[in-house]
């Protein structure tokens, strides 16, 4: 077969042959490595191969012959297409019948109505096509006996030849519908004509959508058959149906249940970062095993003192465990231990006082037992209830029972902060599966006995372990070609990797598959995995409430209030002990007087006229402006004050005196009006 335009292949093919096989002879490629248009293929290289399975029709194209219009029909158009049709029309039948008989002279004749026909309760609908086979005398009348395809059907009416309407000839080939009128290779090249679209003469242009199967491409792969590429059929060559190889995801392995093992090539490795620190790269080779069981894990962490670490331990794990007693800090972290048929016990670890006159907020003491009872709403809010209990003595049980009966009762809120660790007195020692039925998770245990399948158990070096969830989800047995024997899983639900099946078969095992119980995560994937995880309705921890503050204070918490300024008033610099400036002599007297002095601001004086010397030492200092020393300002201003003040060898007014002396002045005053001051 030689090249041809991939339109003109898929016009002239004939659905009920494919699939087919066609090989690109010239290849086409859009600018800007645009591989993809609406979901269509629209990049090809010359020698492509390209199986075709599926071919659909989208739309077909009308063009006038005469005026060159376009007109664009749906794949489901009702109307027909005929090369011969009449355009002529008739009053009634008997007319439409001579004018036939009279151009080609015998029967049987295709025609149809304008309008709707109704014939003893049956409808005949408009631009039905009847064939006209016979004239035959009914009940002494002139009738026409046609026939009608209705779907799979063959009805035959009579028609009166006296009927009157408005038809119009087909001629002596039966029309087509849009699809027939399309699969027929005489029709589809020739100008049709469909009373649909008013009487015009048109070529039609049908435009498909091919659905094919390429060498290692997993999807069908959408083409135009507008796509200007030559194509060859090379359906006859079987050697080349080898070269069609379709990659699966391992969701698909694993949907599809085997056959395993499964020998397979890693084509593809999902973007992002990795889940497990084991690596897997493109090109690797490796045996599908089958899906993992049992098929629930528990996503833990490791408690030390350095960056914890995560893992995902499978459900087989045949390490021995024990448990540790919980830790927690807040009432909010009890409620969200405190499960269903789980009694929580927590001893606090720390003294915390309530505020006084608030009974939401009580006190509790190093070494209080508390019981957790649940959640209940209080006065102010959601509070958590619990019982304070009394140490316990060995006592007879009826004694007992009237102790249980003298339970504190306390209403933590959910905002109160304290310190609690679990009250555990279970020493015994569990295995993962039975661990889960005894203890609700999460919970911390200690790795007693490592597990014996593993050369090396990461969970035993660690002081603590916490158990944080229960993830079921179906994992996929692997092992690589480089080493068979050793196994690890895989969820595709988080690691799906493009694989393609070899052809080669599987190796015969030549003794049991160790599979590991123990597969480190890496933190993104960790992180993710709990975003992923966390029940998106749980609501938040509550927030505490805001602490009053005093309006009276206009100081910011936890700032002392800054000392008032005194614009007219300058306080000298107080001098230390090593100064050298001059102490002030306090007189023998009433000490009074020197501490009533008003002392008037200090002002800077002004700088004196310089000197050779002064101006000499000035330059051979550093600076580069001439500044006063503050000790000598405070020396002069000592030495006024002192020369102010009286000295001791004379005699001075005592502060007490000046009263006493106007007093007796306002007393002569009294006695003797008339004696002026």
């Amino acid at each position: 077969m030689e090249p041809v335009a991939l339109q003109d292949y898929i016009c002239s093919l004939d659905p009920a042959s494919l699939p087919r096989i066609v090989k690109i002879c010239s290849g086409v490629y859009f600018q800007s490595s645009i591989y993809e248009i609406s979901g269509n293929e629209c990049c090809f290289s010359t020698g492509d191969l390209i199986k075709i399975i599926r071919i659909n029709l989208k739309k077909v194209i009308c063009e006038n012959t005469k005026t060159g219009h376009i007109t664009e029909i749906p794949p489901d158009f009702p109307g027909y297409f005929s090369s011969t049709i009449d355009p002529q029309l008739h009053g009634s039948l008997d007319e439409l019948l001579s004018a036939a008989t009279r151009g080609s002279g015998a029967l049987p004749i295709c025609f149809s109505s304008m309008h709707d026909l109704k014939i003893k309760g049956r409808v005949v609908p408009r631009d039905q096509p009847l064939m006209l086979i016979a004239e035959e005398m009914y009940q002494g009348i002139r009738h026409a006996c046609c026939m009608m395809h209705s779907g799979t059907h063959k009805l035959t009416i009579y028609l009166p030849l006296s009927l009157h309407g408005t038809f119009y000839s087909w001629g002596p080939v039966f029309p087509q519908t849009l699809l027939q009128a399309l699969q027929d290779p005489v029709l589809l090249d020739q100008p049709l004509i469909c009373p649909n679209l008013h009487w015009h003469s048109y070529v039609l242009q049908p435009q498909y959508e091919i659905e094919a199967i390429m060498n290692l491409r997993r999807s069908i792969v959408k083409i135009p058959s507008t796509l200007e590429v030559d194509v060859k059929d090379i359906t006859a060559s079987s050697e080349h149906h080898q070269h069609f190889i379709t990659p699966l995801l391992l969701s698909e392995v694993l949907a599809q249940g085997g056959p395993f093992p499964m020998q397979a090539e890693i084509l593809e490795v999902p973007d992002g970062p990795p889940i497990f620190y084991r690596p897997l790269k493109k090109g690797q080779e490796l045996t599908i095993h089958g899906p993992a069981s049992p098929s629930w894990r528990i996503l833990a962490s490791s408690k030390s003192r350095k960056a914890p670490r995560h893992f995902f331990i499978s459900g087989a794990y045949q390490g021995k465990l024990k448990c540790r007693p919980r830790e927690f800090h807040t009432a909010f972290d009890l409620l969200t231990a405190l499960q269903p048929g789980f009694p929580l016990h927590v001893v606090a670890t720390q003294d915390w006082e309530g505020e006084e006159g608030d009974s939401a907020s009580p006190s509790l003491f190093r070494g209080d037992r508390l019981e957790v009872l649940g959640r209940d709403r209080g006065p102010d809010g959601e509070v958590l209830v619990c019982n304070r209990l009394s140490e316990l003595s060995e006592v007879e049980e009826d004694e007992e029972e009237e102790q249980r009966e003298e339970k504190e009762q306390l209403l933590l809120p959910l905002y109160f902060s304290c310190d609690f660790v679990e009250e555990k007195n279970d020493g015994r020692r569990y295995r993962l599966d039975s661990l889960l039925t005894h203890v609700p998770l999460p919970c911390e245990v200690k790795v007693l006995s490592k597990d014996p399948s593993l050369s090396e158990d990461p969970l035993s070096s660690f002081p603590g372990l916490q158990l944080e969830e229960k993830i079921t989800e179906p994992f996929l047995v692997i092992s690589l070609a480089t080493d068979p024997r050793m196994c690890f899983e895989i969820p595709p639900r988080w690691l799906d990797l493009t694989v393609v099946e070899a052809n080669k078969p599987p190796k015969a095992q030549e003794g049991p598959l160790s599979v590991s119980t123990v597969e480190e995560l890496t933190d993104a994937f960790y992180y993710k995995l709990r975003t992923l995880q966390t029940c998106s309705g749980q609501a938040p921890p509550p927030r505490p409430p805001k602490t009053k503050q005093k309006c009276s204070s206009l100081a910011k918490p936890n700032q002392p209030p800054k000392p008032e300024k005194r614009a007219s008033v300058q306080q000298p610099e107080r001098p230390s002990k090593n100064t050298s400036a001059l102490s002030l002599p306090l007189p023998s007297g009433n000490c009074s007087a020197l501490y009533s002095t008003k002392l008037r601001p200090c002002q800077v004086q002004k700088p004196l006229k310089k000197t050779p010397g002064t101006e000499q030492s000035k330059f051979e200092s550093d600076s580069d402006h001439d500044y006063e020393n503050p000790n000598e300002e405070l020396e002069q201003t000592t030495k006024k004050r002192e020369a102010s003040l009286p000295h001791s060898d004379h005699d001075y007014e005592s502060p007490d005196e000046q009263p006493k002396r106007t007093f007796k002045k306002m007393e002569k005053r009294r006695e003797d009006p008339l004696q002026r001051p």
